[in-house]
């Protein structure tokens, strides 16, 4: 996410390492390569021209005190200047009406409106404890009602039948209707989109959002799009009154110059982020956090969050009670962490939160859904016995196992290996040796 800024920054903070303040000569060296880096980011003009100006105005002349270097200096500047630009604050979604509270979702064709509503419905079903309707009013592509009834039925979300022949306002009436009656708490309609803006598509989304009422009414936009993103973006501003925005595809290889521009070019705070492809990658969007992702520093908080979502606490509890007790870590617990860590998104979306140092140690880890798969694989193929007692493991079980997986014996004898080490982490941990296990864990996972 944002890679290629984020080490363009780090390089440019770097070089001003060893001046004693912040001048008027070493802050223009540094702005014109963040100018660049920013850019080469796809960040439109008019906001690099302001950020630039109100770094500048913030950074010459700023004392160096205590610790702290003038790169350190400047980072706190910066940090505070991209905040600023993507919106200072969150904006929590509204749903501060009377049941149902509707979100209009708008946006061109193939920015990602009907996978974002259905990634949106199962966070508030998680998240607010919401009974959410899906609603397609988009009566033009191919298949779409019943793309998000296959999303809706896989988020537990509820979902209204059109009728063939059924017009978008037909459509609208009669399912704000079928919410109402049905007690639903939000109802998210995703709308038509085109390959370009034209005016038969914003005449039909101005008559939704007049019928309706929204609440909300959020612009999906694709990251990867970079500058015409926020162009589209401002056109429907000034035709829609738009509440946020949704940013997809941010974990994509895009440049990013779309998070830090679309919120300074339409006035409307970006109110989640997709940042991966599977229904639980959608976050709500924290421009303070943005930030120190961009600036390397990582989002221990976001992190954090995400365990909570992806661990079982009941798990948890069972394994940390288990090696409380004395009794040993086995096959089978060893095979429950990878699980939980496929359900925090596995190790890239690990690393994205992590500070970058950190971070690029874990990209360098070999955990993919493949990877893990081949691990449950090898595990799967043990008896009971084995999983509990791996030390019965000799040549001619693993050559069972390996022909069972469908990997070589070599494979096996790895996962062995790093079971072996994390089993002693463990051992560590249960004797509070906090230091130890730290050390320990560095050969704990493939590629470390």
């Amino acid at each position: 996410m944002l890679n290629n800024l984020t080490s363009r920054l780090s390089g440019v903070i770097k070089s001003i390492r060893g001046e004693a303040r912040l001048t008027e000569e070493n802050i223009q060296i540094v702005l014109r390569e963040v100018r660049m880096a920013l850019l080469e980011a796809d960040v439109a003009l008019p906001v690099v021209k302001d950020f630039i100006s109100n770094v500048k105005e913030k950074a010459i002349g700023q004392e160096v005190i205590g610790s702290l270097s003038p790169g350190q200096a400047l980072i706190g500047v910066v940090h505070q200047e991209l905040i600023s630009i993507m919106g200072k604050e969150s904006s929590e979604i509204n749903l501060s009406t009377v049941p149902p509270a509707v979100i209009l979702m708008a946006g061109l064709q193939g920015a990602g409106k009907t996978t974002s509503s259905a990634k949106l419905a199962k966070w508030l079903i998680e998240q607010k404890k919401k009974k959410v309707l899906l609603v397609s009013c988009d009566i033009y592509r191919p298949a779409a009602a019943d793309q998000l009834e296959l999303l809706a039925n896989q988020v537990n979300a509820d979902f209204f039948p059109i009728q063939a022949g059924q017009q978008p306002r037909e459509i609208a009436t009669a399912s704000l209707e079928h919410a109402r009656r049905h007690h639903h708490d939000v109802m998210i309609m995703d709308t038509a989109g085109r390959l370009a803006i034209d005016e038969p598509m914003m005449a039909e989304i101005r008559e939704l959002e007049v019928l309706l009422k929204p609440i909300e009414t959020l612009f999906v936009v694709d990251a990867m799009q970079g500058q015409d993103a926020v162009n589209i973006a401002k056109t429907f501003a000034d035709v829609l009154p738009l509440t946020g925005v949704i940013l997809t595809k941010l974990d994509g290889d895009s440049r990013g110059g779309a998070a830090l521009s679309v919120r300074h070019v339409t006035g409307k705070p970006i109110k989640f982020a997709g940042v991966a492809e599977k229904m639980t990658g959608l976050e709500a969007f924290h421009p303070d956090r943005m930030a120190s992702r961009i600036l390397g520093m990582g989002d221990v908080l976001g992190l954090i969050e995400e365990a909570k979502r992806g661990i079982d606490q009941n798990e948890a509890e069972k394994l940390a009670k288990k090696i409380k007790s004395g009794k040993k870590f086995d096959l089978d617990d060893f095979k429950m962490q990878f699980q939980q860590m496929r359900s925090m998104g596995g190790m890239g979306a690990l690393a994205d939160k992590l500070p970058a140092q950190l971070g690029d140690a874990v990209k360098n880890i070999q955990m993919d859904d493949k990877v893990i798969g081949r691990t449950e694989g090898i595990i799967n193929s043990m008896t009971l016995r084995e999983r509990s007692k791996p030390e019965i493991l000799k040549a001619s079980r693993k050559r069972r196992i390996a022909s069972g997986a469908g990997v070589s014996v070599q494979e096996v004898n790895r996962l062995l290996a790093q079971f072996e080490q994390t089993q002693k982490m463990m051992k560590k941990m249960n004797k509070g040796g906090m230091a130890k296990m730290m050390r320990g864990l560095k050969g704990m996972l493939p590629g470390m």
